[in-house]
Formats: C-alpha cells, sequence, structure tokens
C-alpha cells in the first residue's frame, strides 16, 4: 500500500528520521495530505519540521485515508506495534526510496522499508516489516521472513532463508547458497557488524567475525 492522506511514521528517533524524509518526497506524488511522527515518548514535540503525536492522538484522528509505517529496528518491538495498528484496524504503508531498485519476480508483504541505493534482484519472497537499510541488498532465490532488520550495508547473496526476527548488523556479508542446499539463518538470530557468514546460524544464535562464528544462544 502507497502512503496517502494522514501518514504516521511510527517512532522518531534513528530509524524514524531516516525514514521520514522518503515519505517527505512522496507528498505530492503520493498524495499525502499531512505526514507526522508517532512517538508516546516525546509527544507535543516537533522533529526536523514534522509534529510527533501521540498514538492515542493518531488513532482518534477522524481522517479516511490514514496509514502507518513502523520505524523501529527491533524487530520484536515492531511487531508488537504492528499487532497495536492491526487491533485499531490501521493500515500499514510501504516506503521505498526513489534510489531503490528491484528487478523481477519480487513479491513483499506489507510495512516495508527500502531505503536509498538498496537493490532486489529475482526470484524473492519477503514477509511482512522488512528493513533494508542503505547500500543493502537482496540477491536472487532468497526467502525472508517477517519483521526481519538489515541494517546498512548487508549483501545477502543468492539462495539464503532467512527466518523471521532476524537481526543482520551492519556490512555483514552472507555467502551464496546453493538451490539444493540454501543457506538457513534461524529464526531471532543477531549476525554481528561486518560479520562474513559462511555456514547455517542455529536459531537465537548470536555470530561475529570472520569468519562468523557463535557467540550465544
Amino acid at each position: 500500500m502507497k502512503a496517502e492522506g494522514l501518514c504516521a511514521v511510527y517512532g522518531a528517533s534513528g530509524s524514524g528520521r531516516g525514514v521520514a524524509p522518503i515519505l517527505e518526497e512522496s507528498l505530492s506524488d503520493e498524495g499525502l495530505d499531512k505526514l507526522i511522527f508517532v512517538d508516546d515518548g516525546c509527544h507535543g514535540k516537533e522533529i526536523n519540521g514534522l509534529p510527533v503525536w501521540s498514538y492515542e492522538k493518531f488513532v482518534a484522528a477522524g481522517q479516511d485515508r490514514k496509514s502507518v509505517i513502523i520505524a523501529i529496528a527491533d524487530g520484536k518491538v515492531r511487531e508488537r506495534l504492528a499487532l497495536r495498528c492491526e487491533a485499531d484496524n490501521i493500515p500499514f504503508c510501504s516506503v521505498v526510496a526513489k534510489q531503490h531498485v528491484r528487478m523481477k519476480d519480487v513479491s513483499i508483504g506489507e510495512g516495508a522499508i527500502f531505503s536509498p541505493f538498496t537493490t532486489l534482484t529475482s526470484n524473492i519472497r519477503i514477509g511482512r516489516h522488512f528493513h533494508c537499510n542503505i547500500g543493502s541488498y537482496v540477491e536472487h532465490d532468497c526467502i525472508i521472513g517477517d519483521f526481519v532488520t538489515f541494517a546498512p550495508g548487508v549483501k545477502c547473496n543468492g539462495n539464503i532463508h532467512i527466518d523471521d526476527h532476524v537481526y543482520i548488523g551492519a556490512g555483514a556479508v552472507l555467502r551464496q547458497g546453493t538451490p539444493e542446499k540454501p543457506m538457513r539463518i534461524g529464526r531471532g538470530a543477531t549476525i554481528g557488524m561486518g560479520a562474513v557468514v559462511t555456514k547455517d546460524v542455529a536459531p537465537g544464535a548470536i555470530v561475529v567475525g570472520n569468519p562468523a562464528k557463535q557467540l550465544s544462544g
């Protein structure tokens, strides 16, 4: 869904402040009437020229066309807030920078964020509320679950399966799998900044280094 009418960026911290300017570029192109932040921690303030509302004020706003994008890096928090919005029947929009490149046969769930200079090639399946930060890419034949976060500069090569709630740190490299044996990153795993992942990662594991080795989980 494209943003239109009243659109809220849920979260006014670093992630939100990076997303809002992308939406601001869409004010005329996509029919946005008003763009705000929603953040209960600093409502009533103004950040980067945009008002900050409480969640309750946003829900109560009498706007026929209303949508939200959740700009929180922590996937578990993102899921909790998504459930809150769903309970109040607030639809999710997606955010796609003009410098984003998308090729063929790509399927993406609702609530995605694609920052500038991100790339998806072909034959890719991505779940709900995916965050793809500046300079990251996803190569061919990858499957990515719900509430997955890519920090800036993640290199996700072909034939990789990433389960829900995985966080991949800045500059991490995921070695390519094969059609017969995709590389698998288990649910809730964390890949450290700059890690070079050469083999499967267990659910909940934390891996760092080159080659990446498990710290805990």
